[in-house]
């Protein structure tokens, strides 16, 4: 039976150092450190996080502020929006909330972000600092999270082959690059792969981003592997992943949905958020 990440304890782990540095900030700046959130329209799964953001920064004593524009404003709307906000030296770091509406592409919004205030590391110059393997970037939170879980864990890293089924920008690509930095053995799927299952089988660590749920069965796990599930599925009115149950059975670790790398996105946030404060003091 596999054990268990514990992520809440992880990222509460995480948030306490968060929270000290943040305090650091606030005798150093006169104000809490400041994370800007733009939000354009309505969507329920966006709101939902949004309110977890707000929560886990008052936690820390991170001021949240939220900006948000009607769904159908005008196309460059968001992105003078994120320009003000890059001016304002009372903002430290600024989240694009996704998705947008059709006439403001998220590419658009990023061209008008400061890369030094981008907290959740989409902007173009952060995302190929990574590609480059240099660590003065911002990384996306949730694969940050999940490389967290795995080294205050103990569990090894280096040398090992990591699968992963998903390659977004948000979670997958910038995933294996950060695997790729910790000398690990990356190779990616996704939805056009053939024999997926016999890929996956060879993964001493898998990490599945693909927001199909139940994907992954026990089949496709080699015994004893790492499994990092990082989908979020709303399957009747319950929060699943990518990955079956039958998979706890065989794998050696496992994230749990939810618990696992859930709560570790946001306490990576908050940490990128402290980190640009601190670039930006000098």
């Amino acid at each position: 039976m596999a054990q268990l990440f514990d992520g809440r304890a992880t990222a509460a782990a995480v948030l306490q150092e968060v929270t000290e540095r943040a305090n650091t900030l606030l005798s150093r700046l006169g104000r809490a450190p400041c994370l800007a959130v733009v939000q354009v329209g309505v969507d329920a799964a966006s709101a939902w996080y949004v309110r977890q953001i707000e929560r886990t920064g008052h936690r820390v004593g991170i001021a949240v502020a939220l900006h948000s524009l009607a769904g159908d404003c005008a196309a460059d709307a968001p992105a003078r929006l994120v320009a003000q906000l890059c001016a304002n030296p009372t903002v430290d770091g600024i989240i694009v909330q996704q998705p947008l509406p059709p006439q403001a592409p998220l590419q658009s919004v990023l061209a008008a972000l400061d890369p030094r205030k981008d907290a959740d590391g989409l902007h173009p110059y952060n995302a190929g600092l990574l590609a480059q393997g240099r660590t003065m970037g911002f990384a996306p939170a949730t694969p940050l999270g999940g490389i967290e879980l795995l080294q205050r864990s103990g569990l090894p890293i280096a040398s090992q082959h990591a699968v992963i089924v998903g390659r977004s920008a948000v979670v997958g690509r910038p995933l294996a690059l950060l695997l790729l930095a910790q000398h690990a053995t990356v190779t990616i799927c996704h939805t056009r792969t053939q024999n997926l299952a016999a890929i996956t089988r060879q993964a001493d660590i898998l990490a599945v981003a693909a927001g199909r749920p139940g994907l992954i069965t026990a089949s496709m796990v080699r015994p004893g592997a790492i499994v990092l599930d990082f989908g979020v599925n709303d399957v009747d009115g319950q929060m699943t992943g990518d990955v079956a149950p039958d998979v706890a059975d065989v794998a050696g670790w496992l994230t749990p949905v939810p618990g696992g790398t859930g709560p570790m996105t946001n306490a990576m946030l908050m940490r990128n958020l402290v980190l640009a404060a601190e670039r930006q003091l000098g």
